[in-house]
C-alpha cells in the first residue's frame, strides 16, 4: 500500500500510452497538485512532456498540432464543458484523455459528439483523485468539511470520490468501520459502501487472507493534537512556515536570497529530507553539523560550526559546499528560520506549558503559567490562544475553572476579537458527546520530564510527551481490541483476525504528528500496513479555519450568553 507509487504508476502509464513524441500535459487545479506532488518538472521533461497547461486558465489559442495532449482531469461538470469546447476547436494534434475518477456515460457521449475532427485517441479512468504526500499519507486538500457541525454536501461528495479512488488505486475492497459518536463518520461510511456496491465490477479484487479495513474518524474525537506546537522537522516546518503541496514560502525570511524564496520539500526528491523529516529539531541540527564537519576536513577549513548561526555563515562563506551538498544549504536556511522563530516567539516555554496542559492535571500551576505567558510580549497572540483552548478543553468541568478571567487577560493583551470569538466556536466544535474515549491521558509527573538535546550549542529541543489519540485506536485495532460499540462495522460482517491492511481517514483533517504515529507503527509492527488520510493536513492556523467554518451560523450559549457565529 503505497499512495505515491499508485499515483506515479498512473501518470507514467498515461504518458507511455500516448507513445513517442513531444507532449503537453493538460490538467485542472486539483490534478496539477496531484501530479506536482509525484513528479518534478525535470522528471516529466525526460518523458517528453515539455509543456504544462491548465484547462481552466488555458488562454492561448495558438494551434500546436505537432504536440500530443495528455489530459488528466477530474470528471467535474466544469471540466467536461471546458474539454468539450477544447475538442470542438482542438489546439493539439492528438488527445489522450484520462479522468481521475468514474466518469458519467452521458459525459463521454458529449465528448464523442464534440470530437468532430477525430483527434481523441483514448478516454479512460485512472483513479488518481487524491494528493499523495508520502507512501503512507494522503490528503484531499479540503479545509471546511463541516457546515453547522454537519457535512457540507459538496465536500461529502468530494470525500466519497477521493476515498473510493484511493481504494481503487490501492486495489482494496475494505470492511468499513466508523466512529460511532459521529453522524458524519456514519454518513460517509454509508456513502462509501453504497458507491462500492454500485461500482461492484471496479472493486472486484482478489480476496486476501484478512480483508482490508477502512476506519473513518472525526477530527472532533481529538482536538488536542492540532493545537500543539511541534518539534519534529516536517511537522515543525508546517506549523511555523506552512507546507503547501510540498512547497514552503520563505520570502519573508530576513536576508533570504532570491533562489531560496520558495523551496520544495519532497521526501521523494530530497534524500536529506526523507532521512530527517521525522527526527526532532535538535537531531536534524546535529546531522547537518556532522555533514559540515566532513566537508571542513576535506576543505581543510578551521571555521567553527557550533550553532545554527555558524552553519548559515559557513554556507555563505563556502559556495562550493552549497554546490557539493545539493539540498543541504536549503535545509540550513530552513533550520535557521525555525531557530529564529523559536527564540523570537519564546516557543520552548510555550510548548512546555502546552505539554503540561495536554499530559498533566495541575490546575493551579497551569493557570499561573498561562497568565504569565499571556502577559509576555514575546508570546504571539496565536500561541496565547492555543494555551486558552487547551485550558478550555482540559478544565471545562473543573470547580475552579477561570476561562472568563483568562479571556479578560487576552482582551487586556489587545488580542484580535476574532480570536476571542474562536474560543466560543472551539467549545461548540468539541462538544463532549463527540468523544468516544478519554481525551486527556495523564502521565506520571516524574515521567513527564523536560528532555533537552544539548548536542549543539544554541539548540534546545523539548521532546513532546503528548501522544495522539490515533495511536491508542490503532493499537487496539491491531490487537483486535477496538470496541465494536465505539467503532461499529458498516454491514453484517466482522473481522475476527488481526488486520493486515488498514486505511484510516480523518474527517476534518489529519496532522503530521499523526502521520509520525502511522510511520512508527508501520516500522514496528510486522505484517501490518497502515495508510493515513484526511480532508487536509492541518497546522494550528488551518485548524482554526476549520473550526470557524464549522461553527458559522451555529446558535448556542456560552458562559450564559447566547450568541450566533458569523
Amino acid at each position: 500500500m503505497n499512495t505515491v507509487a499508485a499515483i506515479k504508476n498512473y501518470i507514467l502509464k498515461m504518458i507511455e500510452e500516448s507513445g513517442p513524441g513531444m507532449k503537453v500535459l493538460l490538467m485542472d487545479k486539483e490534478t496539477t497538485s496531484i501530479v506536482s506532488m509525484a513528479f518534478a518538472q525535470s522528471e516529466m521533461s525526460l518523458k517528453e512532456v515539455f509543456l504544462f497547461e491548465r484547462i481552466d486558465t488555458n488562454v492561448s489559442k495558438e494551434p500546436m498540432r505537432h504536440l500530443k495532449c495528455v489530459a488528466f482531469l477530474r470528471p467535474t461538470k466544469d471540466n467536461i464543458e471546458l474539454l468539450t469546447s477544447e475538442l470542438k476547436n482542438p489546439k493539439y494534434g492528438q488527445y489522450y484523455i484520462y479522468f481521475s475518477n468514474v466518469v458519467n456515460k452521458t459525459d463521454v457521449k458529449t465528448l464523442a459528439e464534440a470530437d468532430e475532427q477525430e483527434v481523441v485517441r483514448v478516454v479512460q479512468e485512472f483513479y488518481g483523485d487524491f494528493v499523495a504526500i508520502s507512501p503512507h499519507l494522503f490528503s484531499l486538500n479540503v479545509v471546511g468539511c463541516y457546515q453547522s457541525l454537519n457535512w457540507d454536501l459538496s465536500v461529502l461528495e468530494r470525500t466519497v470520490q477521493g476515498l473510493t479512488a484511493l481504494l481503487a488505486a490501492l486495489r482494496k475492497c475494505p470492511m468499513i468501520r466508523y466512529q460511532n459518536t459521529s453522524e458524519m463518520a456514519k454518513r460517509l461510511a454509508e456513502s462509501i459502501k453504497s458507491t462500492i456496491s454500485k461500482e461492484a465490477a471496479l472493486f472486484d479484487f482478489r480476496k486476501t487472507e484478512a480483508p482490508p479495513i477502512l476506519l473513518i474518524l472525526d477530527r472532533r474525537e481529538d482536538c488536542i493534537t492540532p493545537l500543539l506546537n511541534q518539534w519534529t522537522y516536517q511537522a515543525m516546518v508546517h506549523e511555523l512556515l506552512t507546507i503547501n503541496n510540498n512547497r514552503v514560502n520563505l520570502a519573508n525570511v530576513p536576508g533570504i536570497s532570491k533562489d531560496l524564496q520558495e523551496i520544495v520539500l519532497s521526501s521523494g526528491h530530497d534524500e536529506f529530507y526523507a532521512n530527517n523529516l521525522y527526527l526532532n529539531f535538535g537531531e536534524v541540527a546535529s546531522t547537518i553539523k556532522d555533514m559540515m564537519e566532513v566537508f571542513q576536513t576535506k576543505a581543510k577549513s578551521q571555521q567553527k560550526v557550533e550553532s545554527i548561526a555558524d552553519m548559515k555563515a559557513f554556507v555563505e562563506n563556502y559556495p562550493q559546499f552549497k554546490k557539493m551538498s545539493g539540498t543541504l544549504a536549503k535545509h540550513v536556511t530552513v533550520m535557521g528560520e525555525l531557530s529564529r522563530l523559536t527564540a523570537v516567539y519564546n516557543l520552548l516555554e510555550v510548548s512546555e506549558a502546552e505539554q503540561e496542559l495536554a499530559c498533566q492535571s495541575d490546575h493551579s500551576l497551569s493557570i499561573q503559567k498561562i497568565r504569565k505567558l499571556i502577559a509576555n510580549d514575546k508570546v504571539r497572540d496565536l500561541d496565547a490562544l492555543r494555551l486558552i483552548l487547551l485550558y478550555a478543553l482540559r478544565y471545562e468541568r473543573h470547580a475552579s475553572n477561570d476561562l472568563v478571567g483568562l479571556l479578560d487577560a487576552l482582551k487586556r493583551k489587545g488580542i484580535a476579537e476574532k480570536y476571542i470569538n474562536l474560543v466560543q466556536s472551539f467549545q461548540q466544535f468539541t462538544i463532549n458527546k463527540m468523544r468516544s474515549g478519554e481525551l486527556f491521558r495523564n502521565q506520571d509527573p516524574v515521567a513527564f520530564t523536560r528532555k533537552i538535546l544539548k548536542g549543539l550549542k544554541g539548540v534546545e529541543n523539548i521532546y513532546t510527551q503528548h501522544v495522539p489519540a490515533l495511536k491508542e485506536i490503532l493499537d487496539d485495532l491491531i490487537k483486535i481490541k477496538l470496541k465494536e460499540s465505539s467503532y461499529p462495522y458498516m454491514g453484517p460482517y466482522q473481522l475476527k483476525e488481526r488486520p493486515q491492511d488498514v486505511i484510516v481517514f480523518m474527517i476534518g483533517g489529519t496532522t503530521y504528528e499523526e502521520a509520525l504515529v502511522t510511520h512508527q507503527l508501520n516500522k514496528t509492527t510486522p505484517g501490518i500496513r497502515i495508510v493515513l488520510g484526511g480532508s487536509t493536513v492541518h497546522n494550528f492556523k488551518s485548524f482554526l479555519e476549520e473550526v470557524s467554518k464549522a461553527t458559522s451560523g451555529v446558535v448556542r450559549k456560552s458562559h450564559g450568553i447566547s450568541s450566533r457565529q458569523h
